[in-house]
């Protein structure tokens, strides 16, 4: 038997075969009555709050009810990520009234907290379904060559780390003479190191000098700027660069160029390269780095409409309000231009 998902409310809806318009089961009945006997039904309420918010309620029932059926073993972590984020936000807000108010600013209209903490709920599923169904897609010769080209052994890298010192009021202008000032500090570094190379100095103690006096990394600078073992998984991909870098340096060489990442500008010092795990041991870094790669490629907007389309036809989704249908098939297709147009403005 083929299954469908149907769209259920607080009322029972009976689905008719004879139409293209479910009817509640209490249809006739009075939701609200007034003085003189009347009243409005259970049918015109539906009717009514269908047009105004019937397609966005439609859109997270279908991804709850087929997220939690295809990962239900992530149901529990989803769970605690939304509470975890809700109590950390209201540790920050006095009432939820500031905080629903707070979202609204940011574009994000809920009518409560609960909600809110539902939608987070469905979305920390919905990452997980775009993951996997990306990750599904990646071929064994995309794996190969990541491998060979992007899987480094070991290293024990230590960095200095500059970042800029602008406010985040400050205006463009200032931002911009703060990140030269960061990249120019840098500079200044390696000229440093140069000169005591230069001049015989041990570069391991001249590194350890220069980190602890002029890094902004507190976690490593009175560690003398140690990272540690090193490879492309020990970091999230904001650090990839610096991985990369470090890659084409020999034992006790440091970089001469500036290396940029996310968090800042970095020269960096390679002491140690150890060895290089092997294809079996690097699967799910590899697909876990790709699938993050592509993700926020040009393409990527249009491969999380591939996903949440994929989970939807899997679950042979049917809509059988005509109307909601219709809602339905107009939000699909610009989801889908949508993204085709975010891909074409990138290229």
């Amino acid at each position: 038997m083929n299954k469908k998902i149907f769209i259920i409310g607080a009322s029972a809806l009976l689905l008719c075969g004879c139409g293209k318009v479910p009817k509640l089961s209490n249809g006739d009945e009075a939701v609200i009555t007034f003085k003189g006997g009347e009243k409005i039904s259970a049918n015109e309420f539906y009717n009514s709050i269908k047009d105004k918010f019937g397609l966005e309620t439609l859109v997270g029932m279908i991804d709850k009810y087929i997220y939690e059926k295809e990962f239900s073993s992530k149901t529990k972590d989803a769970k605690e990520y939304a509470e975890a984020t809700i109590k950390s936000l209201r540790q920050s807000y006095k009432t939820d009234e500031e905080l629903l108010s707070a979202l609204k600013y940011a574009g994000m209209n809920y009518q409560t907290v609960e909600a809110y903490q539902d939608a987070l709920y469905i979305n920390f599923l919905q990452n997980e379904a775009i993951e996997t169904y990306v990750k599904d897609q990646i071929t064994e010769d995309e794996l190969k060559k990541y491998y060979e080209n992007d899987i480094f052994p070991s290293m024990n890298i230590s960095h200095i780390l500059i970042t800029s010192k602008a406010a985040s009021s400050a205006t463009t202008e200032e931002k911009e003479k703060a990140e030269k000032e960061a990249k120019e500090k840098v500079e200044s570094i390696i000229k440093d190191l140069q000169k005591a190379q230069k001049d015989g100095v041990n570069i391991t103690e001249e590194f350890a000098r220069l980190a602890k006096e002029n890094s902004d990394d507190s976690s490593t600078k009175d560690k003398n700027g140690e990272l540690g073992d090193t490879s492309l998984e020990t970091f999230n991909s904001q650090y990839d660069e610096l991985v990369r870098a470090a890659s084409k340096l020999k034992d006790g060489e440091f970089s001469t160029e500036v290396i940029t990442t996310e968090v800042g500008y970095h020269v960096i010092l390679k002491t140690k390269t150890g060895e290089k795990k092997s294809y079996d041991d690097s699967l799910e870094t590899m697909k876990k780095k790709i699938m993050q790669n592509k993700l926020t490629s040009n393409d990527g907007q249009t491969l999380m409409v591939d996903a949440i389309k994929y989970y939807r036809d899997k679950n042979e989704l049917n809509i059988v309000d005509s109307e909601i249908s219709s809602q339905y098939g107009r939000y699909m297709n610009n989801l889908i231009n949508n993204a085709k147009n975010s891909s074409t403005n990138n290229q």
